[in-house]
């Protein structure tokens, strides 16, 4: 090394303590970077897991929809299957009244010969 100054107006007794001020300055940056590359990984993982729970909500939205569309199905089928037994016991009621009303059993004549 030279004992002349180096570019600047350091001088050789001042080198130590811009060296160790440059190192300290050096860890400092260092340290930052660090934190933002952890930082900057939490986020990916973060997402990564942001992006897992929204394709996990997906995949049961569309479960959920599949069996909302089987479950309208099925109470449609009920439904009509509900109108189709309705109108068949109203024949049959129907159906009932006119033999006992062809009998001579009308509901006035029956319930007076039930009674004591």
């Amino acid at each position: 090394m030279t004992d002349r100054p180096a570019t600047g107006s350091i001088t050789a007794d001042q080198a130590p303590t811009e060296i160790v001020a440059a190192t300290r300055r050096l860890a400092s940056a260092l340290e930052a970077l660090e934190s933002a590359v952890e930082r900057r990984a939490e986020a990916d993982r973060d997402e990564d897991e942001l992006a897992s729970r929204i394709q996990a909500l997906g995949a049961d939205r569309s479960r959920l929809a599949d069996e909302l569309d089987g479950a309208l199905v099925r109470s449609r089928r009920l439904e009509r299957t509900n109108r189709e037994i309705a109108a068949k016991l109203d024949a049959a009621i129907g159906t009932i009244r006119e033999v006992l009303d062809g009998a001579g059993l009308g509901e006035e004549q029956h319930a007076a010969e039930e009674a004591p």
